[in-house]
């Protein structure tokens, strides 16, 4: 039997639910695109990379076949590529153990690479119908201030109450029209900064609104002071080509292209840096030139305030020290290297910088 929560959620859901082109699409694979991308992404941001990807790779088996790089490089700008090598390694492994076609059952998708409890909930429920609870961002919201969550739904503790919560509210042969719902009220109505509690169909259930601290709500762990560093970076010069080095395949940005540099150390000024940076990456000594920019990027965890400067070659050979390639490429080329966020701006700034003076 539905509970009078459920049975509000579901008939406002019925009535206000967000359209998008996974929703009710007969794949299983666009499913899990969606949710991949949508990890810590905006999904009206996620809208024009989703209908890219699935017109790239359009199913499982054109995933697996496709270059890491081509993966990455149809990534970019998404961020957090470690989801992208994810999906990319996940298919290969669908294509060789399971046939090509994902699996249904819980355990068989959390033996994927970047498929955890949430991701492969809403996998079962949305795209193979089974009775499954999600968690999200949303649904953690939504929930706290519905039943006046005591527990900072980023611990343990928390965690574990908002799965009981899920399941215990979950209507059966219905689970994806509630865990879309949930996520729909997250998103439209219970609202981070400023709930939309007029509007919301489970107003009378909610213990937050009766006692006027929704907006206190969720709680959460003290977030830990935000490291910040401040990085060098070369944009080493070979006639009318830039030396760009390719990082390591784990870990961040892994396989990604870059212009060689790393951090300033304590009483280090920034050229100095640069040259012990390039020399145990490069093996090279190399003559710091004009600077190019700076440019700033905020990741989960840390902050980073890069600068660029342009260089030459003093002495010595490039040798991939620590990267995993290195090359030379014209300017014109940068765009088919998938970068992060700030080198593709030095990129950018590069190629400005060349039909400015031209």
């Amino acid at each position: 039997m539905h509970s009078e929560i459920t049975n509000k959620l579901l008939a406002w859901y019925q009535a206000h639910q967000r359209q998008w082109p996974w929703r009710g699409h007969p794949d299983a694979y666009a499913v899990w695109v969606s949710e991949i991308m949508a990890q810590q992404t905006r999904l009206d941001t996620v809208l024009p990379y989703y209908h890219r990807w699935m017109d790239r790779f359009p199913t499982i088996q054109s995933l697996a076949a496709a270059a890491q790089q081509e993966v990455l490089h149809m990534w970019e700008g998404l961020g957090y590529y470690g989801r992208a090598r994810n999906l990319h390694k996940a298919a290969q492994m669908i294509v060789h153990e399971y046939n090509g076609a994902l699996p249904s059952d819980l355990k068989s998708l959390r033996s994927l690479p970047g498929i955890g409890r949430y991701t492969a909930g809403a996998i079962a429920s949305l795209a193979f119908g089974q009775d499954e609870p999600v968690v999200d961002g949303n649904v953690k919201r939504v929930f706290s201030r519905l039943f006046n969550l005591e527990e900072a739904v980023d611990s343990p503790a928390g965690e574990k109450k908002l799965w009981e919560i899920a399941a215990e509210h979950l209507p059966r042969g219905q689970a994806a029209d509630y865990n879309q719902a949930l996520m729909d009220l997250g998103a439209m109505i219970c609202l981070p900064a400023s709930p939309d509690c007029e509007n919301c169909p489970l107003i009378q259930s909610c213990r937050a609104n009766s006692l006027g601290i929704q907006a206190e709500l969720p709680r959460k762990k003290p977030k830990l002071a935000v490291p910040h560093h401040t990085v060098a970076a070369a944009v080493i010069w070979q006639g009318q080509k830039v030396l760009l080095a390719q990082r390591p395949s784990n870990g961040l940005l892994g396989g990604m292209w870059e212009f060689p540099g790393g951090k300033q150390e304590d009483g280090e000024d920034l050229e100095t840096a640069l040259k012990r940076e390039i020399q145990e990456e490069l093996g090279v000594r190399i003559q710091v030139e004009q600077k190019l920019g700076i440019y700033k990027h905020a990741y989960t965890h840390f902050r980073v305030t890069l600068h660029a400067f342009s260089c030459k070659i003093e002495s010595g050979k490039p040798h991939a020290l620590e990267a995993s390639a290195l090359c030379w490429a014209q300017l014109d080329e940068l765009a088919g290297y998938p970068m992060g966020k700030l080198d593709r701006e030095i990129s950018r700034e590069l190629l400005s910088r060349r039909e400015s003076q031209s």
